[in-house]
C-alpha cells in the first residue's frame, strides 16, 4: 500500500519572493474568485494571525473574507496584497 499526503501549496511559498509570483500568476488568471483563493493559500503559508495583524484586520475577519464564495471588498484585498509587497495594476487587455 502507498501512503501518500494531501498536496498543499502554501508549504512550498517559502519566501515573500515565492508568494509575489504565487500573486502575479494567480492575478493573471482574471479571475476574481482565483486571486481571492490564492490570497488565502498565500496568507497560510505567512501565517493567518501574522497577515490579519500586518493588514489590520481580525483574523476572525480575514478568515471570512477568504472563505469559500467569499465577496471581500476591494479595499480588503489591497490590504493583503500589501502585505505581499504587491498591489493591483490596470493592463490593458490584448
Amino acid at each position: 500500500m502507498t501512503n501518500t499526503t494531501a498536496f498543499d501549496v502554501a508549504s512550498y511559498l517559502e519566501t515573500d519572493e515565492d508568494i509575489r509570483a504565487f500573486l502575479s500568476t494567480a492575478a493573471e488568471d482574471g479571475s476574481p474568485e482565483h486571486l481571492i483563493y490564492c490570497l488565502g493559500i498565500a496568507a497560510r503559508a505567512r501565517g493567518m494571525t501574522q497577515v490579519a495583524n500586518e493588514a489590520g484586520v481580525t483574523r476572525a475577519s480575514l478568515y471570512k473574507s477568504l472563505s469559500n464564495n467569499a465577496n471581500p471588498k476591494l479595499e480588503t484585498i489591497t490590504k493583503l496584497l500589501g502585505v505581499f509587497g504587491c498591489k493591483l495594476k490596470i493592463t490593458p487587455i490584448d
